[in-house]
């Protein structure tokens, strides 16, 4: 599958997800994150992941790198997180520190 084509689909997904209503719930395989203020766009594309924002933070599916990196990517693109959670778990404060290192 080339990464256009994934990219399509996970924008797709995050669509239909959210004319459901459960763009925020956080299934298995997923990112949340809080930023500290809301992003300018409500879909961003950070490291060929798709962030979906709203009111209640920002949703994408898990990406193929390690939760830190794409911790660090997401903050250096929008600002300082209040927090980041892999499948419902939140980062450890010194973990979410070390990926607010790169916050813009």
């Amino acid at each position: 599958m080339t990464r256009q084509l994934a990219s399509t689909l996970l924008a797709l997904f995050f669509s239909v997800t959210l004319l459901g209503g459960t763009a925020f719930a956080a299934p298995a395989g997923q990112y949340r994150a809080e930023p500290a203020s809301p992003p300018a766009a409500a879909r961003l594309i950070v490291r060929d992941i798709v962030w979906r924002c709203g009111a209640s933070g920002c949703v994408a599916l898990r990406g193929n790198s390690r939760p830190a990196i794409d911790c660090s990517a997401l903050a250096h693109e929008i600002g300082t997180l209040r927090s980041f959670s892999v499948e419902g778990r939140a980062l450890e404060p010194a973990a979410l520190e070390k990926c607010n290192a790169r916050a813009r």
